[in-house]
């Protein structure tokens, strides 16, 4: 999906020797400014460095039409600008200098493109004509993110700027969207050329469903006595949950989601069975299993999801949408393949499919769900005096409206967050899906709470993965932006800790932090509000005065180290597999 360009052939064309006439002149680095203005863009984050302090002078000047937020740390700036662009379906953009600058976006930057997140990320370099020769913070930024983006830009010739811009915010929010980098050299930024107006790109054409691939498609469904629909991030991107529901009920049957797909449906509807895979709720997951024709839509099929490639394929037939040709039977091998945007897809099967009633398929899930989910939820010994995982999540979800955004880290509180929030609207679950970052949800949060206008988003975390980023809870203090983090404490590397109890005899190797952070003093040492908890009353009164607050609050929860993620199906494992409790 990545590749590098010399945009020097690529050029609009211009006259650097002033302005005639209608003619604008201006220098590279308020083109880029310019361009970003007429794309829509209100907010961009970074942290300036030498070689863009021509774009930071621009920024300087246009204040009241685009606002710079900077961040603690580059990686913060790409994990804001993707949760911006993950809770709007906008473009995000972040910002950043040369090499040690460009190379702290990486991990934000994979992030982005793993979990097909809509970014254009700038950064600057040292001079075309120092290049290649180890100057001072040079990198090849471009090379370095290759794998990672959709596409990246080295640009060498000012003439080229503008229109590079424009390409970029095309291919970034085009098809499937994704990352792209643009790098622009000093001098670059400092010639001059005509603006055109930096008026955007039409999107590029989206393939059309074809006809023989719909009736296919729809035969098997209308054959099929057990549909299961898989539905993924794809549906959240395209904007098509009410399709979704459509599908789901014409055809009376259930919906698993992905964790990228989480939101696609609201918690409420009666068809919606929860997430599955490895962390799945036992009904979404066994239903899954026991299909005779499963239709992913907009997933990956990712080893997570499936588990034993063979076993999963064993008793079903498998439809699979998608606007992403590469990702078609490349984890799964498809009895029919619709390749194309979902928006364009769904209409056209609805109409073909045959409207049926499956309440026995369905029952069938609700006996699964009463036998299996206090075993699930119940607490052990050491929890129950004290607090849960479920205790904190419910709490939290009971102060929060549907609207709410709410955004993870990395590790066990992210499953049953996935697990146990009730989620009702689309874009308000923001995770590391792919890429699984530590410490993408503090950069995230800030982010979807700058696009929604400050308001209220919630981050659930752990002690482990704070730690990642916290230096970012400074931003949030800075923006004044209402945001309560959650830490979910258990003094351990909880996901990691559980693989050691269940796989490797308990031997527990680096994952007992033994760290003596006072949230409560870190908190207020940032200038933000700060309580520490350990038990269920305690904790009521403190949500009540956190979702009172108008100011950053930082929650520390402490929770049992034993406690633990369940069900898990063991990697490579399939649906007998799958560990209760």
């Amino acid at each position: 999906m990545s590749s590098a360009s010399d945009s020097s052939g690529v050029g609009a064309g211009g006259n650097a020797s002033g302005s005639a006439g209608d003619t604008m002149i201006l220098n590279g680095a308020a083109i880029t400014i310019e361009t970003l203005i007429a794309h829509g863009v209100t907010d961009v984050f970074g942290i300036p460095g030498g070689s863009v302090l021509n774009l930071y002078d621009e920024l300087f000047s246009r204040t009241s039409q685009i606002t710079h937020r900077i961040t603690s740390h580059e990686q913060g700036a790409a994990h804001a600008a993707d949760g911006y662009a993950r809770a709007t379906g906008k473009v995000g953009v972040a910002m950043a200098t040369s090499g040690p600058g460009a190379t702290n976006l990486v991990t934000g930057i994979a992030t982005a493109y793993l979990d097909s997140s809509p970014v254009v990320f700038i950064t600057g370099n040292v001079p075309t004509n120092l290049m290649g020769k180890d100057s001072f913070q040079e990198v090849d930024i471009t090379g370095i993110t290759m794998p990672i983006t959709k596409h990246g830009f080295l640009v060498k010739d000012i003439n080229a700027l503008e229109e590079t811009i424009c390409e970029a915010f095309r291919i970034a929010r085009s098809g499937r969207p994704g990352p792209v980098l643009i790098d622009i050299p000093k001098d670059v930024q400092i010639a001059e050329t005509e603006f055109l107006g930096g008026h955007p790109l039409p999107d590029l054409p989206r393939r059309q469903p074809d006809q023989s691939e719909l009736q296919a498609a729809a035969e098997l469904i209308n054959s099929s006595q057990q549909p299961f629909i898989y539905a993924g991030g794809g549906v959240v991107l395209s904007d098509s949950s009410d399709l979704l529901c459509q599908l789901a009920e014409k055809l009376d049957a259930p919906i698993g989601l992905s964790i990228m797909g989480l939101t696609a449906m609201s918690s409420t509807h009666p068809l919606y069975l929860g997430m599955t895979g490895m962390h799945g709720l036992p009904e979404a997951t066994q239903l899954n299993a026991e299909a005779d024709l499963i239709i992913g839509i907009g997933v990956r099929f990712s080893d997570r999801a499936t588990g034993n490639i063979n076993s999963y394929r064993e008793k079903a037939k498998i439809i699979h949408i998608d606007i992403d040709d590469a990702e078609i039977d490349k984890n799964v091998q498809a009895d029919v393949s619709l390749h194309g945007d979902i928006r364009d897809i769904l209409p056209l099967l609805i109409e073909l499919v045959e409207e049926r009633d499956r309440r026995q398929w369905l029952d069938h899930a609700t006996d699964i769900r009463e036998a299996m989910r206090d075993s699930i939820l119940a607490p052990s010994e050491a929890q129950a005096s004290g607090l849960t995982p479920y205790t904190v999540i419910n709490a939290v979800r009971q102060r929060t409206d549907d609207s709410t955004v709410i955004a993870t880290d990395v590790g066990q509180h992210q499953m049953w967050v996935a697990q146990h929030y009730a989620f009702n609207q689309p874009r308000t679950f923001l995770t590391s899906g792919g890429l699984g970052a530590m410490g993408f949800g503090m950069g995230a949060a800030i982010g979807a709470s700058i696009a929604k206008t400050q308001t209220r988003t919630v981050l659930f975390t752990g002690d482990g993965s704070f730690h990642m980023n916290l230096n970012e809870l400074a931003t949030a203090v800075r923006y004044q932006l209402p945001i309560v983090v959650v830490i979910l404490n258990n003094g351990v590397l909880g996901m990691v800790r559980q693989w050691q109890t269940l796989f490797y005899q308990s031997r527990h190797s680096e994952t007992t932090l033994d760290r003596s952070t006072d949230y409560v003093k870190l908190a207020e040492a940032f200038g933000a509000r700060g309580f520490s908890v350990g038990d269920a009353h305690g904790l009521n009164e403190v949500l009540d005065q956190a979702f009172s607050s108008s100011e950053p609050v930082l929650i520390d929860c402490r929770i049992d180290p034993d406690s633990q993620v369940f069900p898990i199906i063991p990697p490579g494992g399939s649906f007998i597999d799958m560990i209760i409790a």
